[in-house]
């Protein structure tokens, strides 16, 4: 069974909740150094891009269209990539 786009987004959640920690200071980075902290943010920013690009290729393929979904659908997932370019780009 194929998954939905309410799916998908959801599997970016853990993305999304770890860039927003980041940024306000309330994720656990202890013992890490600024670069591995921007590294793992830079994952979870990648990993958030390649979802919002979920597209099915032909009407036989099942994959959601998480990219032409409603932008009201992808707000929280479009935010925390930006949040998370903008916090990588300050440190």
């Amino acid at each position: 069974m194929a998954q939905t786009v309410t799916e998908c987004l959801a599997a970016g959640t853990d993305s999304v909740n770890l860039i927003d920690g980041v940024k306000a200071g309330s994720w656990d980075v202890e013992g890490m150094t600024q670069a591995e902290i921007n590294e793992m943010v830079q994952r979870n920013v990648d990993h958030l891009s390649t979802i919002l690009l979920y597209e099915p290729v032909d009407a036989s393929d099942d994959t959601p269209d998480v990219k032409g979904a409603a932008g009201s659908k992808k707000t929280t997932h479009v935010a925390a990539i930006t949040t998370g370019t903008d916090y990588i780009a300050a440190n």
